[in-house]
């Protein structure tokens, strides 16, 4: 007789141990699927930890959760043990504010955020929402963690506030509101023509960090991420000590940390690193910098005994 758990155990295991638990197809960082992308979405908007398991890895699990849940489909939420729903179920409590209650959490707070329109960015979007707009639809902005805009016509929902824009009347998400507060929003011309561009003053600026000033925080003792995006052969012939390699393995530990951790990128020269520190922008990290000039201006500048190459 086989002393391995069931699946039906392993699955009330994982329920029981984890406050917020997502079945979804991929994980956190690389959703494989539009519908655990969309809950991902949600959730890292509403709480900073949660576990998921890769129903795509585990067959055996993927079969068995739609049985213990009753529910055909992925991505499943649990919270404290209880099946939440879906993705349709959690797009729509998140739209209503149940999923605060649900999570645990306190909604943010009710603030009207200031919008300014050039005046060509005002008359293009009046425009727009006379030729796309259906009865009782509004123009909707929503800016994600990662600061990225998005405009698209929707009915007002529960979780959403009118911004002061002194032109189209333009609702914001409650969860988007502080983001959005004091942008600016302009028609220009680009390559493929007429496009809006959003100015957003909230959103996190790439800071340039010189080795002297790194040298200054290593001696402080200032708390920070040293993270080298180098190879795994260049990281073997020069390092800078506290560098922790950002390979797969180094990657997921980082995107783990509290968003708002200082984080250092260092490369040969520079550019690798602020390629990595963008990435990392774009997944809600605040304190982010790049290394001018990389490893190279370190050996130079700080410590010759640092291998060049």
């Amino acid at each position: 007789m086989s002393n391995e758990p069931t699946t039906d155990e392993r699955i009330r295991e994982m329920v029981s141990t984890n406050p917020v638990l997502l079945f979804m197809k991929g994980n956190r960082q690389a959703p494989q699927c539009g519908f655990s992308a969309q809950v991902i979405g949600i959730l890292d908007s509403f709480i900073p930890d949660y576990e998921t398991v890769d129903v795509l890895s585990d067959p055996e699990i993927r079969d068995g959760i739609k049985t213990f849940s009753s529910w055909p489909t992925i991505p499943q939420l649990y919270v404290d043990g209880e099946f939440i729903g879906g993705c349709d179920i959690i797009t729509e409590m998140a739209g209503s504010g149940e999923l605060f209650e649900a999570l645990g959490v306190e909604p943010p707070p009710e603030i009207i955020p200031k919008i300014h329109l050039s005046d060509t960015a005002a008359e293009a979007l009046a425009q727009a929402i006379e030729q796309t707009g259906t009865p009782g639809q509004f123009l909707k902005l929503s800016i994600d963690q990662s600061w990225q805009p998005n405009l698209s016509m929707a009915e007002k929902g529960a979780m959403d506030v009118m911004a002061d824009a002194g032109g189209p009347e333009i609702l914001v998400d409650r969860m988007s509101a502080q983001r959005a507060d004091g942008i600016t929003i302009d028609l220009v011309e680009g390559p493929q023509g007429r496009g809006f561009k959003v100015e957003n003053p909230n959103a996190p600026r790439m800071g340039e960090m010189s080795v002297q000033t790194l040298k200054q925080m290593m001696d402080e003792k200032i708390p920070f991420e040293l993270l080298d995006v180098r190879t795994p052969n260049e990281f073997e012939t020069a390092r800078i000590e506290g560098a922790r390699l950002l390979d797969d393995e180094g990657y997921n530990q980082a995107l783990a940390l509290p968003k708002e951790t200082r984080l250092v990128f260092i490369c040969h020269h520079g550019p690798r690193g602020e390629s990595a520190a963008s990435q990392f922008m774009a997944q809600g990290f605040s304190d982010v910098h790049n290394l001018v000039g990389g490893i190279d201006a370190w050996s130079i500048e700080i410590d010759p005994s640092v291998p060049r190459y």
